[in-house]
């Protein structure tokens, strides 16, 4: 008896396989868990405490406090919740519009194809980074702005690669057979190419929330994210620069925060990027 599996239960298996898949989905998986249980915590993180002020990792205080007496870790919790809100819907916007603009580039070709990849062009002459500073400097730097700003600043990575998925597959047996059945336009690109387009996609936008999370810790590092007292593990850092000495955990554990998640969000993309590579064989 055959045993048939379905793409995606193949793409489970494949994963399972591989060990440092596995190891950066139980950290990516951890992380998410531990953001949405932030309010579980037992200590407030916005709760100053001035008589218990740069304490030490201690049972009550698992991982110190700050200048504020504030509880270290329950900052941390809660400044997960902000780095992984911003890396999700940065890259959510960033992929969307990135398979908008390369599906009508790969898909009509000509001088739309021509048109929209010049305008790529232009953007990716910027450094995004530098860009991103720019724009913030002329609007407030709240969360929303700043997931917005680096979603419409990362589009350009996944507009290539839907455009070059799109290049090769819009002549494939079975777009042409479903054009010669009278197909629209719509109905190619939404349910016969773009479902084909979409692994180098996934690997993208994996890789490009550990990517939105270094960003946002950045601009909070520089005082131009998201502003205390919200809790960010970039405005931790910059906060705990001025006692390193004598405080070392007030940079040490935000730090390690972020090259975790990071780190966890690379292992899963690498994973699923080998996990999807058609010369592998199960």
């Amino acid at each position: 008896m055959v045993m048939t599996h379905f793409p995606g239960q193949r793409l489970f298996v494949r994963l399972r396989r591989n060990r440092m898949a596995l190891a950066g989905g139980v950290i990516v998986a951890t992380m998410c868990l531990l953001a949405l249980l932030a309010p579980l915590w037992q200590h407030d993180p916005g709760a100053i405490d001035i008589a218990g002020q740069l304490l030490a990792p201690a049972w009550e205080h698992p991982l110190g406090t700050d200048d504020l007496g504030r509880d270290v870790l329950a900052r941390i919790l809660h400044g997960a919740r902000i780095s992984l809100l911003v890396g999700f819907v940065a890259v959510g916007i960033a992929t969307l519009l990135g398979i908008v603009i390369g599906a009508v580039a790969g898909f009509y070709g000509g001088w739309a194809d021509a048109t929209l990849m010049r305008f790529v062009d232009i953007m990716l002459c910027f450094p995004t980074f530098f860009l991103i500073l720019a724009v913030i400097a002329f609007l407030d730097p709240s969360i929303w702005n700043i997931m917005i700003i680096i979603g419409l600043t990362g589009w350009m990575g996944v507009a290539r690669l839907v455009r070059a998925e799109f290049l090769t597959l819009r002549e494939r047996d079975f777009v042409v057979a479903a054009r010669a059945l009278g197909a629209s336009d719509s109905r190619l690109i939404f349910r016969h190419l773009l479902p084909n387009a979409l692994s180098p996609v996934l690997v993208s936008a994996t890789l490009g929330v550990a990517g939105a999370i270094l960003t946002e810790s950045a601009l909070s590092f520089l005082g131009i994210g998201v502003q205390p007292p919200t809790p960010s593990w970039g405005n931790m850092l910059i906060a705990g620069k001025q006692t390193l000495g004598t405080a070392w955990w007030l940079s040490v554990f935000p730090g390690l925060a972020i090259l975790v998640t990071v780190l966890g969000y690379n292992l899963l993309g690498e994973g699923i990027r080998d996990a999807l590579d058609p010369r592998l064989r199960d």
